[in-house]
């Protein structure tokens, strides 16, 4: 089988040609149909391996420090070698794909050959068969649904922002950053009953939000857009902003804490610096919540790879059940991803959506992997 990978040393791109994954307890192999690229993630992974050496370790500061102490702990020549033989490994892209089970470990019952699932973490890799832990894939019941089930993984990250900010009907929200994550935040809020209001500095990104029927989407960067939000909140504030933007700027977090109510919520869900102005945050005594990417069992192996979930009576949403919750809601119309997919690639072209990502001569959203 085929599986697109990349090389960290110079960021060379290839389909290689691999044996099938191994089957193993607790799991399902699954033939993948779709899967999608995280023009953010992705993107940033992909850019960040064409860099020189010094430019990597300029955009990846966090993973020099472990190297540094690496080399305190096992010297230079050994660590030396343990990074150039990861730099030179080819590493499997992807983490959100959706396709049909063609077998399944003999543990799992809930599952079976021939059932449709969404497929999340770090083996639901743009491959044209993918082995995932049983908490880390969800049943689709409309085989119809299963281009857009393939966005569940991305969707849980969404989901669990919403969930963090603990709204209730009627409530104000404004979402910041309308990239896939923060189209899908947007959908997920208006579902709920809750009031959005839509803020990017792209254009291209409001207007793709209007298309999906939200009037209240505006470019950030207006002149006057807080006093558009006063007026919309009835002079309140927000009760809740959502921030799914990625930047190195502290602009966002500044402007969210400027546009809050009293007491409100701030949600960091994309990647922002957190060093923001005390002002508007001690005076309103508001409260600042990290969201934890796909929810309740991320980064936990015992949850994640050795399939021990958390009894629902204490962890109502796990990442596997935002999964599930986010394919129902799209089997129920509730969601409608079709305007948000902006591109499509038959597998076998996937380095020219990359390529699309790097160069970013269109304007792109949801960017999918079609298998044959």
């Amino acid at each position: 089988m085929e599986q697109l990978t990349q090389n960290l040393k110079d960021g060379h791109m290839q389909l290689l040609e691999v044996p099938f994954p191994a089957l193993g307890k607790g799991q399902v192999m699954v033939r993948n149909h779709f899967s999608v690229i995280s023009a953010g993630t992705e993107g940033k992974t992909v850019k960040d391996a064409r860099l020189s050496y010094i430019g990597k370790a300029k955009a990846r500061k966090e993973e020099v420090k472990k190297v540094i102490t690496a080399a305190k702990t096992h010297g230079v020549m050994k660590t030396y070698k343990m990074v150039m033989n990861k730099l030179e490994s080819p590493n499997p892209l992807g983490y959100s794909c959706a396709g049909e089970i063609i077998e399944v470990a003999d543990d799992i019952k809930h599952l079976k050959v021939g059932d449709f699932v969404a497929c999340g973490g770090q083996t639901a890799n743009h491959s044209e068969v993918v082995v995932v832990p049983k908490n880390l894939c969800v049943k689709i019941n409309q085989p119809e649904i299963v281009k857009s089930a393939a966005f569940a993984t991305i969707g849980a990250i969404a989901l669990q922002g919403v969930r963090q900010a603990e709204l209730t009907l009627g409530e104000n929200c404004v979402v910041i950053g309308l990239g896939i994550v923060g189209q899908l935040t947007a959908q997920l809020l208006r579902a709920s009953g809750i009031n959005v209001i839509a803020l990017d500095i792209d254009q291209n990104q409001v207007d793709l939000a209007r298309k999906g029927g939200f009037e209240n989407a505006f470019n950030s960067s207006d002149d006057g857009i807080e006093n558009v939000i006063e007026e919309i909140t009835n002079g309140y504030g927000a009760d809740a902003v959502i921030i799914t933007a990625g930047t190195s700027s502290l602009q966002p977090i500044n402007f969210a804490g400027a546009i809050a109510r009293k007491k409100a919520k701030i949600i960091i869900v994309g990647a922002v610096p957190t060093g923001f102005d005390r002002k508007h945050y001690f005076k309103k005594e508001l409260d600042l919540r990290m969201s934890s990417s796909y929810g309740p069992g991320r980064y936990d192996n015992d949850y994640e790879q050795k399939g021990s979930d958390y009894p629902i009576g204490y962890v109502r949403w796990t990442e596997n059940r935002n999964m599930e919750a986010f394919v129902r809601l799209i089997e129920q119309r509730n969601l409608n991803l079709d305007h948000l997919i902006s591109h499509q690639f038959n597998f076998e072209k996937a380095k020219d959506a990359y390529q699309l990502i790097v160069d970013r001569t269109e304007h792109l959203c949801g960017i999918v992997l079609a298998y044959d």
